[in-house]
């Protein structure tokens, strides 16, 4: 089943392969890119950058301007490959879901559908893991087999018990020596201490940075109606909530929680997106594509309820 032409989140989790997912995704974004008016556009993407004020207007590309109706300017050698890498939370709490699959399966395919199109695109892939701890770190390629390490290293199995966003940023601005893209997928339920000192590292060490923030509906919407025990997966506390006294003083953290994650990033110059897991994987591969030229141009008694509460 497809949502227009977008395929639906639910069915192509029904999909076993993580490679498979990826190129269906890429397959049909290309397709519809190719029915519309940026016919070719998926083709050359990766010889062009969006004009800019101040480039030398003699390298304007009137064809492609005929067919997208933007100002393209060709690529000068040193700026055509990319150099990224994706930094994937792993943690417990990741492992929610209310539409039939989890937060990671949706934010391992979003990883994998990357990793899939930056490949064809020759661009240099690279990968961490994180938990607690930093768990696999894949440097950036694009060699024979490099897709396959990758394909391998996301469909690793939640296991930490808690989140460390400080710890995986630290470590990407120690050892990305070379300037390049980072993408953080996350449901970023953890504390923020230090978040704005390290998002800021990274800025300030020349990387492209975007935050990809994955989110169950039910944790955005708290639309539960019935009491139930919730658990925090990562700290195995339960608690006995009534959602229709509860739900406001939900919605008032959460809420708060939002802004700060937003603050940070608007102040640092960090492009934020949040998705829930309903949300089409092509959307969110136009999200990047779209971040990329804009940075190149410049329950009951039982424990139904698996919930992660925001700090």
């Amino acid at each position: 089943m497809k949502t227009g032409d977008s395929i639906d989140p639910k069915t192509l989790m029904r999909i076993r392969s993580l490679a498979l997912r990826a190129r269906a995704v890429v397959e049909g974004f290309q397709s519809g890119l190719n029915r519309s008016p940026f016919h070719g556009f998926s083709v050359e993407f990766s010889e062009y950058r969006q004009y800019t004020p101040g480039d030398d207007p003699r390298y304007l590309d009137w064809r492609l301007f005929a067919r997208s109706d933007r100002y393209y300017v060709k690529k000068f050698e040193d700026e055509t490959n990319l150099r990224c890498h994706l930094l994937l939370d792993l943690s417990k709490s990741m492992s929610y879901g209310s539409q039939g699959y989890s937060k990671i399966e949706y934010a391992r395919t979003l990883a994998a559908t990357l990793a899939y199109f930056l490949s064809s695109q020759r661009d240099a892939v690279g990968l961490m893991t994180f938990d607690e701890h930093v768990q696999d770190y894949i440097p950036a390629g694009f060699r024979s087999g490099h897709l396959r390490r990758l394909m391998r290293a996301l469909a690793r199995q939640v296991g930490g018990r808690s989140t460390s966003l400080n710890l995986p940023l630290e470590q990407a601005a120690d050892q990305l020596n070379k300037r390049g893209m980072i993408i953080l997928l996350s449901d970023l339920l953890a504390p923020l201490e230090g978040l704005h000192r390290n998002l800021g590292l990274l800025r300030a060490r020349g990387h492209e940075v975007l935050v990809f923030h994955v989110l169950d509906p039910a944790e955005v919407s708290f639309d539960f109606e019935q009491p139930a025990l919730f658990q925090d997966l990562e700290t195995g506390q339960k608690i006995y909530v009534d959602p229709r006294t509860a739900r406001e003083t939900w919605l008032a953290r959460f809420g708060k929680h939002l802004d700060t994650i937003r603050g940070v990033c608007e102040q640092k110059g960090i492009t934020y997106r949040r998705f829930t897991t309903d949300t089409p994987l092509e959307l969110a591969l136009a999200e990047f594509l779209r971040s990329r030229m804009q940075g190149i141009a410049s329950p009951a008694r039982s424990v139904r309820h698996m919930v992660r509460r925001p700090p």
